[in-house]
């Protein structure tokens, strides 16, 4: 596998007039990685994200998406990429198997389109129009033309809008599978236990900018953040903040035995994620 990133973002620039939609953004994207770019509505995300597909022409700023320029596509270079976007196809009434038949004939190296079909779930639903599918059923078959044509780069924009938690979780399989087999895939999404699931690295954009990278894991320092240790005794509730939790679960435990309500709570990718967006809003406040 390459050493060069899958995907080279350089002060990227989006401007309309005088509002800035990017402003400066940066990240790379490791070959095989399954990297989340998150962020509210209005952000930044989507722009940012066609710019990578070639859809949208930047103002300024260098871009590498498997080694080419974006912004000077070619058929070769398209057919190397999948994009599940936000919005649906107008598919009409094929029915599943000939839409993602078409699709495979597509593409130079395509999956097999009966096993594409079986691993979004719709293998049930392989004859069933297009237009008849209800909408998470409807969102299975936009994954299934993205992957078809085996990517080495996926782009997933909201890719679980409309699953049940049931098929949420076999979408998160098939994205470890994809990444299992070699696929870069860059995720945008509002679930953050999604991002904590599947992501290995991941940027948080706000107002046009990179406001943290890092992991979910380590998130806006979430992994060195302080504990929040709760128990109850004869005096009532108690609450302490603490770096070394298990050092206070023990010596409590020594000196008064089972601790009647005990629990333990870091901050999670919600907390350090909202935390970076309340930071932000304060600094642009204060400007």
């Amino acid at each position: 596998m390459s050493s060069e990133p899958a995907v080279r973002v350089t002060d990227l620039h989006k401007h309309y007039g005088a509002e800035r939609a990017v402003d400066g953004v940066s990240f790379d994207v490791a070959p095989g990685q399954v990297f989340a770019l998150l962020g509210p509505n209005g952000a930044g995300k989507s722009t940012t994200v066609e710019v990578l597909e070639g859809y949208r022409a930047r103002t300024s700023g260098e871009v590498s998406v498997l080694g080419a320029d974006p912004g000077r596509p070619t058929p070769v270079w398209r057919s190397r990429l999948g994009i599940v976007a936000q919005s649906t196809r107008d598919l009409s009434d094929l029915t599943v198997t000939e839409v993602v038949r078409q699709f495979a004939t597509f593409y130079p190296h395509p999956r097999r389109p009966e096993a594409v079909i079986e691993q979004v779930g719709l293998a049930d639903d392989a004859r069933t129009r297009a237009s008849a599918l209800s909408g998470g059923r409807r969102r299975r078959l936009d994954v299934a033309l993205g992957i078809v044509g085996d990517p080495e780069l996926l782009f997933l924009d909201e890719p679980t809008t409309g699953f049940d938690p049931e098929a949420r979780r076999e979408f998160w399989a098939l994205v470890q599978l994809l990444a299992a087999d070699g696929t870069t895939i860059l995720l945008t999404t509002h679930y953050l236990d999604e991002v904590e699931v599947l992501a290995d690295a991941l940027a948080v954009i706000d107002g046009g900018r990179i406001v943290a990278t890092g992991t979910p894991a380590d998130l806006g320092g979430r992994d060195t953040a302080p504990a929040t240790v709760r128990w109850r005794d004869a005096g009532g509730w108690r609450t302490e903040l603490t770096p070394q939790p298990a050092a206070l679960v023990a010596r409590l435990h020594a000196q008064v035995g089972e601790l009647d309500g005990l629990s333990v709570h870091r901050p999670t990718l919600e907390d350090a994620y909202l935390s970076l967006l309340s930071s932000t809003t304060s600094q642009e406040a204060s400007r």
